[in-house]
């Protein structure tokens, strides 16, 4: 496996996220300690992707200092009672979710595009997700994030096309999936202007809130003077 991925000498990443600045009025007003995580909606033909992000999620949220509830658990639980799927799980109100795991926020993950092209001995896949992260008491949405990932691999060596080919064959599909699921999560959850705020959790807590807070006021501000 290591002879035929070093037929691919170029791996590009372009992330491409919101471009308006993120109101996060509602985040402050509503900060949450905890975060349930629910299985992702699979919108795609990409059968690895739910699984991939399942299994990446977590890690990232608790280095911003938030408790994630253990998704296995979860998925388990609203399996055991009616809801075998992640479109029927994503239907149930944020306030029974409430009730049942005693969460103060829940996290819906939604893939909505994977696309992968194959040309010759190069290979590009697109990946877009969206994030929502809602205020269990209330339904309030307090962060939304929406983005889209693009990776390419290009190889050059003529003499690696059939290795290339036996690549885009069996090129641990799995793998490739939980990849692209680490790098959107990253960015999605570090982006410094438009990702989480830090739970309470983080060293840089509150730092961060009142960072959050003088540009909550400065907009504010520039609201009420125009």
């Amino acid at each position: 496996m290591k002879r035929i991925a070093g037929v691919f000498t170029c791996v590009v990443l372009l992330h491409v996220g919101c471009v308006k600045p993120t109101d996060y009025s509602a985040y402050l007003d509503h900060m949450p300690a905890s975060i349930l995580v629910l299985p992702p909606l699979n919108l795609t033909t990409e059968v690895n992707a739910s699984e991939a992000f399942l299994s990446t999620v977590t890690r990232p949220l608790a280095e911003s200092g938030y408790y994630v509830f253990p998704m296995a658990l979860v998925d388990q639980m609203l399996k055991e009672n009616g809801l075998p799927t992640a479109g029927e799980m994503h239907q149930v109100p944020p306030k029974k979710l409430g009730e049942v795991f005693g969460a103060d926020t829940v996290l819906y993950i939604v893939i909505k595009d994977w696309k992968t092209q194959y040309v010759v001995i190069s290979s590009s896949t697109q990946v877009t997700i969206e994030y929502r992260l809602v205020d269990i008491d209330t339904g309030q949405q307090l962060w939304h994030f929406n983005q889209t990932i693009r990776e390419g691999r290009g190889g050059l060596s003529v003499q690696g096309l059939i290795e290339a080919a036996a690549y885009a064959v069996v090129s641990a599909a799995a793998d490739r999936a939980r990849d692209l699921a680490v790098i959107a999560n990253a960015t999605a959850f570090g982006n410094p202007d438009h990702g989480l705020l830090k739970g309470h959790r983080h060293p840089d807590f509150e730092k961060d809130q009142r960072r959050r807070q003088a540009d909550r006021e400065q907009q504010q501000a520039k609201n009420a003077g125009g």
